[in-house]
């Protein structure tokens, strides 16, 4: 048998007709030997059913296999696409008769974890992450007030906060959720970014995230077994609902009154009175009793969930007109709108002044008249600055109202 000259393109002719009657060559798609093209796999040799491939079979395989990753190499040289280290490796793959790779595993790792963050970035959007926090450090404030001696703070506290914290937490993101479901084309107008308003969540997806939640959340609010913590999420619930979705008699979100008042009713009575509850009597197993400090959070988070109420539609505006929303803003305009919402929290932020005042204990008074003066005095400052004809200028405004919120949970235990 005349071995052929060296030229590449005749070699590799040479070595295919040499296999076809042992062995099976499969070949990328409209591969081109002159001007090749790096595909996922280079050439893969079967042995045929027939029998073993004899010695210079195998090595016609393995020669055919290295000559057309040189052509495909040469495709790419100047490119940078492709470097010694994975040609390398690719020879050691054709010699030992492995199919010849040429998409490295790391890039299959980044692909899976570059799914893996768009998945958690989508999910975190969802789920509204300013209402997570504010929900979760408003339960731990206000577990904190039924704490009446350091001996308190054991893991059956903790453990009672826990359990109050993931069911609540379960809650919000059913009740967020479900304003977004109800909301789709509105959201497309004042929120684009939100992944059922963008498309990154279909609404099947979205019932599918919702209903899991709220069955997960009177799941744990059963089986822990505390009535204050159970009676606070089912009203939650109820609120929440009847504030979203668009059913007759329902999406009370349309009335402006009706919708701050929703609003309120959680984030100012259910939250401060259902989660001490939970703590005082469930956890505790005291008596029932309103304190000082309790009264103190309800009254002042009242004024703060009515702001928090009127203030959110202040960015929406566009989508609200558009699609008949007859919230406050629309009705008396976004700058009247939101200097009642400083004004109220400037009254709020006197009151919790007058209340340090009157406290007993040195270091409550001093903690509260020093924190509270601060936050009012920042308050107004920004308030100042504000440019109405920008709406991220608007929207940046409305976040920062929700680090207040925060703020004031954070000083809350320290009233006595």
């Amino acid at each position: 048998m005349l071995r052929p000259s060296y030229d590449s393109n005749s070699e590799i002719a040479y070595c295919t007709s040499q296999l076809s009657c042992s062995a099976t060559i499969v070949l990328p798609e409209a591969i081109v030997i002159k001007n090749p093209v790096l595909y996922s796999s280079c050439i893969t040799v079967r042995p045929s059913r027939g029998g073993e491939r004899n010695t210079l079979d195998r090595q016609l395989d393995i020669r055919s296999q290295q000559l057309l990753l040189k052509h495909n190499i040469r495709g790419f040289e100047g490119r940078g696409n492709f470097s010694e280290k994975q040609y390398k490796k690719c020879l050691v793959n054709a010699a030992s008769g492995h199919p010849l790779e040429s998409e490295p595993e790391a890039y299959k790792s980044k692909s899976i974890w570059d799914s893996f963050k768009n998945a958690s970035d989508a999910f975190y959007r969802f789920s509204r992450p300013h209402t997570v926090i504010g929900t979760a450090l408003s339960i731990i404030s206000v577990s904190l007030l039924a704490v009446e001696k350091l001996s308190d703070m054991s893991p059956l506290f903790f453990s009672g906060v826990l359990e109050a914290v993931v069911a609540a937490l379960f809650m919000n993101i059913y009740i967020v959720g479900l304003n977004q479901l109800s909301d789709i084309d509105i959201d497309k107008v004042n929120k684009p970014y939100l992944p059922l308003a963008s498309g990154e969540y279909s609404f099947g997806t979205g019932v599918m995230i919702v209903t899991s939640f709220s069955i997960l959340s009177f799941w744990l609010g059963w089986i822990v077994g505390s009535w204050p913590l159970f009676w606070a999420l089912f009203i939650s619930f109820l609120l929440g609902t009847a504030y979203s979705i668009n059913l007759p008699l329902l999406r009370w979100k349309r009335f402006a009154m009706v919708a701050a008042m929703c609003i309120l009713a959680v984030r100012a009575v259910i939250v401060q009175l259902a989660f001490f509850l939970h703590m005082q009597v469930h956890v505790f197993k005291r008596p029932a009793m309103f304190s000082r400090p309790l009264i103190f959070a309800t009254a002042f988070m009242s004024f703060f969930s009515v702001v928090i109420a009127l203030f959110k539609d202040i960015p929406d505006i566009d989508g609200d007109k558009t699609y008949g929303i007859r919230s406050f803003s629309v009705r008396l305009g976004q700058k009247r709108v939101f200097w009642i919402c400083i004004s109220l929290l400037e009254m709020a932020y006197g009151v919790a002044l007058l209340v340090g005042v009157a406290s007993s204990c040195l270091w409550s008074k001093v903690l509260t008249i020093l924190g509270h003066a601060i936050l009012a005095s920042t308050l107004w400052k920004r308030a100042k600055s504000v440019d109405f004809a920008s709406k991220a200028g608007i929207t940046s405004f409305y976040m920062f109202i929700w680090k207040l919120f925060y703020a004031e949970y954070l000083l809350i235990p320290l009233v006595r």
